[in-house]
């Protein structure tokens, strides 16, 4: 059965007329809400699966070090060389696949994503481990991609945000497992956590052959799927998610130095960042439900504003509170700033599909790019700022500079989206 919907107008197999998902593909039928949570739940653990092979090595980079025979400086650079990848080849792979039958693309992402972090488990030597690194980004940054362009265009657009938050709960859930996980397995061996994002990928990896219903988008050229990416204000809109990130990893990167001073114990800091990561989710699954019911645009200004306000608060806190105080103030600019960066990416993701709906796959590739470039470009003035002589403390008064800039840039490409788009509804709302 095929079935056009949404202004992506794609061809999917297995869905009624309303939208949701029918047992032509083997899936069930959809929740209450609209959404096939049984076929996304597949999609959920494949984003876990790369979400928390991105925190799993950050508190291992001693242990690697001194397993093949490098400097911790090093080591580090396994964890910047998948960013730094995923960055340039997402687009690249995004644009050239678009046009592809998406499951299979979702398939073998992944598939690709696992054997670079099979590779990485068994590697004997650096270079081994930074080409397994390579590899899994490759496949990473793709399906992060792929991912997030097939719920745009399997769901209907009244649901979209609800299913985003949903299949983005999965990362959001590696954000608060991740580090822990990484911690605690890795005390028999760093090469562990690594098979486990292995395992759970393959496992993903059936559950998405089994259940996800092929879909392929219209058929276009590459140079079509490619012209709405001339559109200077959704180059704008891309840079919104740059400035968000940027601003989180110039404090997430250095949190253990912000805040280790009243919180000293290795439990202690496993304890905030489960905070940390489950404040996320709850970010996430609040703005996936709002952006169903307002506008995406306006949800993401309330988040911006509110991150701003709460890193000025973080700033104050650290610079005039007295050190009994610290320790609960910095508590709580820590968790709010994990509801607002979980928060933000079900909205700019909704609104950024809007800008171009024929290109929704490359979109989500170059957002996916953008997003690593922030996190690359947070810890890089994070760490200038610091080897500068300013304190840890100091760093949410620089995020709250960047997110001073980021708040404009993104009112302004609202501004000039309604503009083009003239007097009637925001397409980008959800229509209830």
């Amino acid at each position: 059965m095929t079935r056009s919907d949404g202004p992506g107008d794609p061809s999917v197999e297995g869905r009624d007329a309303a939208g949701a998902s029918t047992s032509t593909s083997g899936t069930g039928p959809a929740g209450p809400s609209g959404v096939p949570y049984s076929t996304l739940i597949w999609l959920a653990v494949a984003t876990f699966t790369t979400g928390i092979d991105g925190y799993v090595l950050a508190g291992l980079l001693p242990d690697i070090a001194a397993d093949l025979d490098v400097t911790a400086a090093l080591a580090g650079q396994l964890v910047s060389v998948f960013a730094l990848t995923a960055a340039v080849a997402g687009p690249i792979l995004g644009a050239t696949t678009s046009g592809w039958e998406q499951r299979r693309v979702i398939m073998g992402a992944l598939t690709t994503f696992v054997a670079g972090n099979l590779l990485n488990a068994v590697a004997p030597t650096y270079g081994v481990a930074l080409g397994g690194r390579v590899i899994a980004a490759l496949g990473g940054c793709l399906l992060g991609a792929a991912v997030t362009g097939y719920v745009v265009h399997l769901v209907a657009e009244r649901h979209r945000g609800r299913a985003l938050s949903f299949v983005l709960g999965g990362w959001m859930t590696a954000t608060a497992l991740g580090v822990p996980v990484g911690l605690i397995l890795g005390q028999t061996s760093w090469r562990l956590p690594l098979v486990l994002v292995s395992v759970v990928g393959t496992i993903a990896l059936i559950g998405i052959g089994l259940r996800l219903p092929p879909l392929r988008y219209p058929s276009s050229s590459l140079a079509d799927r490619l012209r709405p990416l001339a559109q200077p204000r959704l180059v704008a809109g891309l840079l919104v998610s740059t400035g968000v990130l940027c601003a989180s990893y110039t404090c997430f990167t250095y949190a253990v130095l912000i805040l280790e001073p009243t919180h000293p114990a290795r439990w202690m800091m496993i304890v905030i960042m489960c905070a940390y990561g489950v404040a996320s989710m709850v970010g996430n699954a609040i703005t996936g439900r709002l952006a169903d019911r307002f506008s995406p645009v306006r949800v993401l200004t309330v988040i911006l504003c509110g991150l701003l306000v709460d890193a000025l608060f973080g700033a104050l806190a650290f610079s005039l509170a007295a050190p009994a105080a610290f320790a609960v103030l910095s508590l709580v600019w820590f968790v709010l700033a994990g509801v607002g960066n979980g928060g933000h990416a079900v909205p700019q993701q909704a609104r950024l599909a809007a800008m171009a709906p024929a290109s929704v796959a490359v979109v989500m590739a170059l957002n996916a790019s953008a997003i690593s470039l922030g996190s690359a470009l947070g810890g890089g003035v994070g760490g200038l700022a610091l080897s500068t002589g300013l304190a840890p403390g100091h760093l949410p008064l620089l995020a709250a500079g960047i997110l001073a800039l980021t708040l404009p840039l993104h009112l302004l490409v609202a501004r000039w989206s309604r503009s083009r788009r003239g007097p009637g509804p925001d397409p980008s709302a959800a229509a209830v």
